[in-house]
């Protein structure tokens, strides 16, 4: 942040917005600063959230008419279970990859939606409670969307990749999936089937790390743009304060972030339906054999 009774430029706001906090005590054999404790605190008090509102909706079930949450809950069973029927076409898979689909979108989705919270209301609270404390009130960074911090996606990305294992030992046996990496995607018997071994094993191996990068970094990417473009339109409104004819900046800030907030409706629904849809594709691949 700015130097200590200086208003903080647009740089020195945004650099501050985007860091997290992390432990810094570098005391003992690990060093744990590496740890963004805001996104940890956030994604679980989203996924405890996620498990209260599906728990809410299991207990508010009845047989009778449902009410409009029940109605609800129950649409957004149907249609995750729907998806789960047309890709993966195992039953027995389908009980436990249909609850993990429809827990990981309604999570991403409350993960995603901590971004229609004002930028600075969060920040603020944390900053006079770090203050509060008698810590440095430069130093109280807080971020409040986990979905914007790479380690939280990619996490979630090598989570699925885990299942996605998982099947595929399960499905074909450890032999088989192992014969599956030597044998595919290009196939060949006798010599031929040797000397290929290597290069599939090695496009195998790529394939599962270009397909669990790119599954995290896409999330990351679009919600860590959508952050930028509050932080700019923040950005408008302090100018405005800070100038003679500011009004009409602080109106075109409200303006542009009540647009920008209806549109990233869409796209906060957006990426959980596609992060939940590739868990989906990329379990019902490990089903099928090449």
């Amino acid at each position: 942040m700015a130097a200590e009774g200086q208003a903080p430029t647009a740089g020195d706001y945004i650099t501050h917005h985007l860091k997290h906090f992390q432990n810094i005590d570098q005391k003992g054999i690990a060093d744990f600063s590496v740890i963004n404790w805001d996104s940890v605190f956030w994604s679980a008090a989203m996924g405890l959230a996620t498990i209260f509102v599906l728990w809410l909706g299991a207990r508010k079930a009845t047989a009778g008419v449902p009410g409009r949450f029940q109605g609800f809950i129950e649409m957004l069973v149907e249609q995750v279970d729907t998806q789960a029927r047309g890709i993966v076409h195992n039953a027995n898979s389908r009980r436990l990859v249909a609850p993990v689909a429809l827990t990981v979108f309604v999570w991403i989705f409350f993960m995603n939606a901590m971004d229609l919270l004002p930028v600075d209301l969060l920040p603020s609270l944390w900053t006079q409670a770090y203050a509060a404390a008698g810590h440095d009130p430069h130093h109280a960074y807080m971020r409040v969307v986990p979905t914007a911090d790479l380690s939280i996606t990619l996490g979630m990305s090598v989570s699925v990749l885990l299942l996605v294992l998982f099947y595929n030992i399960k499905i074909k046996g450890v032999g088989g999936w192992i014969k599956e990496l030597f044998t595919a995607p290009f196939h060949g018997h006798g010599i031929a089937a040797i000397a290929l071994a290597p290069a599939n094993l090695f496009l195998n191996i790529v394939e599962f790390g270009a397909r669990t990068i790119s599954h995290g970094m896409r999330l990351w990417g679009n919600m860590y743009a959508g952050e930028l473009v509050f932080l700019l339109i923040a950005l408008m409104g302090m100018a405005g304060l800070a100038s003679l004819g500011g009004a009409f900046l602080w109106v075109g800030q409200v303006l542009a972030g009540t647009v920008w907030a209806i549109f990233h409706i869409l796209i906060i629904t957006l990426q959980a339906f596609i992060f939940m849809m590739l868990t989906l594709v990329y379990i019902g691949q490990a089903h099928e054999s090449h």
